[in-house]
């Protein structure tokens, strides 16, 4: 059984409503539990991502207003570890960083910016790993989802029907099909 995921979303203004939105579905959408928006409510972020939950399925929460520090702290003394994705990091593709991370066999917390952050977040007090998909500047959202999708090879992808989902996919080579579960 692979460790829980969550994405712990450092640094939303109002302006990334909508990337924020993006961030939160694409953790859903590739195999993370959980999401939680540091420091700030957003009820229309919340309110979009529990939509889609509740009519896509799957077993997701969404926390909203914590402050960071408590979420990083309280994770680490509950035995998980901190996987801060930035452009700065061991390059996920050349280092062993996803080999480390998954042979801890724990808990993963990722934390995901989106705007500069404080210096401090480098340090092994808040980050265990810090990760870079690419040593390029790019878009928390991408990063994210390689993450993922590294993390649990694929396997996210291949899921037909979420549990509990009122709705469906059917997959084919033109147009669109949705039908009811």
């Amino acid at each position: 059984m692979l460790p829980r995921v969550v994405i712990l979303r450092w640094g939303h203004r109002h302006r990334d409503q909508r990337l924020t939105s993006h961030v939160a579905l694409t953790a859903r959408a590739l195999g993370a539990c959980g999401f939680v928006m540091a420091d700030i409510a957003d009820s229309k972020v919340k309110e979009t991502i529990e939509k889609v939950t509740d009519c896509w399925g799957g077993n997701f929460y969404f926390e909203m207003g914590q402050p960071w520090k408590r979420v990083v702290k309280e994770w680490k003394a509950n035995g998980g570890v901190t996987v801060h994705l930035t452009a700065y990091g061991e390059n996920i593709q050349s280092s062993d960083v996803m080999k480390r991370i998954k042979a801890s066999g724990k808990d993963v917390l990722v934390i995901v910016g989106s705007q500069k952050v404080p210096a401090g977040f480098f340090s092994e007090a808040i980050s265990d790993f810090n990760v870079a998909v690419g040593n390029q500047p790019h878009s928390e959202c991408s990063s994210l989802a390689v993450f993922l999708d590294r993390f649990f090879e694929g396997k996210e992808l291949s899921e037909a029907v979420s549990p509990n989902a009122k709705k469906k996919i059917v997959p084919q080579a033109r147009g669109k099909r949705v039908v009811e579960v």
